[in-house]
């Protein structure tokens, strides 16, 4: 195998709705900002596996995966790596708690979220909004636009 060969990393991020607020954690790491909670999936996890264990991990919250949003694979998303997120949306009760590699844990609203939003996760966030508010087929517009491209 060639040593120079590399791809990209495997991630998931996730919408948590607690009653009708999403949760967002501040990261302790570079880069600094407010984030959807998620992280690297691991070796012989599925994506599923990986959001459920990232959830608990970062907002010590126990999740109920209600669907597979979409997958963003611009390759500078995230400004340290190229990676590719599958985002869920999923369902919590309680309140969260920072932990893990979050230095706080908040709910936040369409009208008030906090800055800055790292990564590309305030166009993720601006998709949700459209999807959930019914003003976006956000999963035909990406075929769409990737189909007009060619």
């Amino acid at each position: 195998m060639d040593a120079g060969y590399r791809n990209p990393l495997v991630t998931v991020d996730i919408i948590i709705e607690v009653n009708d607020s999403i949760v967002l954690i501040k990261r302790a790491n570079p880069p600094r900002g407010w984030a959807l909670p998620g992280g690297f999936v691991d070796y012989g996890e599925s994506l599923e596996e990986a959001a459920i264990r990232e959830a608990k991990e970062e907002t010590s919250l126990d999740i109920r995966l209600l669907e597979q949003f979409h997958t963003y694979s611009d390759p500078y998303r995230d400004p340290r790596h190229h990676s590719i997120t599958t985002v869920y949306i999923a369902s919590a009760e309680g309140v969260p708690k920072a932990d893990d590699d979050a230095v706080k844990v908040a709910l936040f609203s369409e009208n008030n979220l906090p800055g800055p939003i790292v990564f590309d996760h305030e166009k993720i966030l601006r998709d949700y909004f459209r999807y959930k508010n019914g003003t976006s087929k956000t999963r035909i517009f990406y075929v769409d636009r990737i189909a007009a491209r060619r």
